[in-house]
């Protein structure tokens, strides 16, 4: 069972070479065969030469070029329409998450579930350098997604996810262009009835770099896809409803 990792990259010179490398360790320790796809997001410093490094010294991993304009939705749209696995993990370029826990996915799917949600929320996990203000709008949106979707897991809007290929096909087309595709992508699953199984996980705040999150921006996007899907979850009820 091939993994794909998918990771949008911008502007991350200072950290995405050991976070790939990190990432290639656990992987390569635990006999997982693996591609690393690292989409480059019109980063304007040095993370392509950066990139084109990493490609030609480690084989498994893949560059792909996004298009302008930039977007984190835009890259991961990229990155899921050049991937050859039959698991696909979204993985962070900034080292907030834990390779460890990619491994934790992947065994996860391994079991037979669809795919595979981590909690930052839930015992068994750790959370490090979170911004207040961040995290009190993360437990507000999620809280209300909850309520809307009448679910008890509580981290939809945390990129870092693992999906079998199939699952990942059932719902395209992916309309979002930035981080609201962090809650379109696995609001379309569930509202499918795919299996998922929920893990608590480690997350750790950036350590170089500029954080890519606009709060006043990105909160209508979120709250549009969140609608989106919705909507979407109600029609699909209603096509059942009238089938023969």
């Amino acid at each position: 069972m091939k993994l794909s990792v998918v990771t949008p990259v911008h502007n991350e010179e200072g950290c995405i070479k050991p976070v790939v490398g990190s990432l290639i360790r656990e992987l390569k320790s635990s006999g997982i065969e693996y591609e690393i796809v690292l989409i480059n997001d019109n980063s304007t410093d040095s993370t392509p030469r950066v990139l084109n490094s990493l490609a030609a010294e480690n084989e498994g991993v893949k560059i792909v070029e996004a298009s302008p304009p930039k977007g984190f939705g835009r890259a991961i749209r990229k990155g899921l329409d050049n991937v050859s696995g039959d698991v696909v993990i979204i993985y962070m370029g900034d080292g907030s998450d834990d390779p460890e826990d990619a491994v934790k996915y992947y065994n996860k799917i391994a079991e037979g579930y669809d795919c595979v949600f981590g909690s930052r929320f839930i015992k068994g996990s750790r959370v490090t350098d979170y911004p207040k203000l961040k995290l009190m709008l993360n437990r507000l949106g999620n809280k209300f997604i909850q309520m809307l979707f009448l679910i008890k897991y509580n981290d939809v809007s945390n990129a870092f996810k693992a999906y079998r290929i199939g699952a990942i096909r059932s719902v395209q087309p992916l309309v979002s262009q930035y981080f609201n595709i962090t809650v379109e992508l696995p609001l379309k699953v569930i509202i499918r009835g795919f299996s998922f199984a929920v893990v608590p996980i480690n997350w750790n705040g950036r350590g170089s770099g500029v954080s890519k999150y606009n709060i006043k921006e990105l909160g209508r996007k979120y709250f549009f896809s969140i609608l989106f899907v919705w909507l979407e979850k109600i029609l699909l009820k209603e096509e059942i409803r009238s089938s023969p």
